[in-house]
């Protein structure tokens, strides 16, 4: 479908007007469209394109990072800010307004404009989040994968650090019809989440832990690497169809040569 100038120029406007119906000021609005049609950028051109000026523009990109609707990639003065997924703001709007319905069918209702607005073509992302709460970030993005998860994990580091969030994002993924297969160091802990596979629709294959013993979890699925280092609290997304066949192919023989250890004698 080809839109004249003029039809964008209102499309553009009735996103405005969504998205300030949705709290957002008029600035926020302007910001978090540029961001979305750019997909990345840095300060000096996200505030180019929304035409403000770039002081106001770092202040806006943070208020929108805060509410996980944009990302950081990189240092200054490299430093560029990325577009996450706009289902992200179904997600806010159902968590911050609850208790408001009309806020939530408001973003529902404009999702589809802003997926068609998002652009995700170019260079691979790369995206960092920051402490506890962004390892539940990147744990979070698993949730949209369309097809199963290949994943190098030690239990002992992923329960130690999250006790209380692994069950329900267990229970969560298996309602979305996740499946994981996954390679564990074999340790007690880990022999003990695998009897709960089946209801967790996960895979396992168990290595010997005094060998593989590592602690960042990997996580492949879509065009998506996710690594979760728990030591230095940092989460990393990579987003590239290139890197990501090229680590499910070693991924596969990584996974054959576990089972074998895992059914060795």
């Amino acid at each position: 479908m080809v839109y004249t100038y003029n039809t964008m120029q209102k499309i553009d406007q009735k996103l405005r007007e969504s998205l300030k119906a949705l709290d957002f000021t008029e600035k926020e609005a302007s910001v978090y469209l540029a961001i979305l049609e750019l997909g990345k950028g840095t300060v000096s051109q996200i505030s180019r394109k929304a035409e403000i000026n770039r002081t106001t523009g770092y202040d806006i990109l943070d208020s929108l990072v805060s509410k996980g609707l944009v990302s950081i990639s990189g240092k200054e003065p490299k430093q560029e800010y990325i577009a996450e997924s706009p289902d992200k703001i179904t997600k806010l709007y159902n968590e911050e307004y609850r208790k408001s319905k009309e806020h939530f069918e408001e973003a529902q209702e404009i999702l589809p404009k802003l997926k068609s607005l998002h652009n995700t073509v170019g260079r691979p992302q790369v995206r960092f989040y920051e402490g506890v709460d962004g390892l539940k970030e990147v744990y979070e993005d698993t949730l949209t994968s369309t097809e199963p998860i290949r994943a190098y994990a030690a239990v002992d580091d992923v329960q130690g650090t999250l006790p209380n969030y692994f069950p329900d994002y267990y229970q969560r993924r298996a309602a979305k019809d996740i499946y994981i297969r996954g390679i564990f160091p074999k340790t007690p802990l880990a022999i003990e989440r695998a009897k709960h596979n089946e209801e967790e629709k996960r895979e396992s294959a168990f290595v010997p832990a005094d060998k593989y013993n590592f602690s960042p979890e990997i996580n492949i699925y879509d065009n998506k690497i996710m690594i979760a280092s728990w030591r230095e609290k940092l989460g990393i997304i990579i987003e590239s169809k290139e890197i990501a066949d090229a680590m499910k192919k070693i991924y596969e023989l990584s996974w054959a040569e576990a089972k074998r250890l895992d059914q060795a004698p």
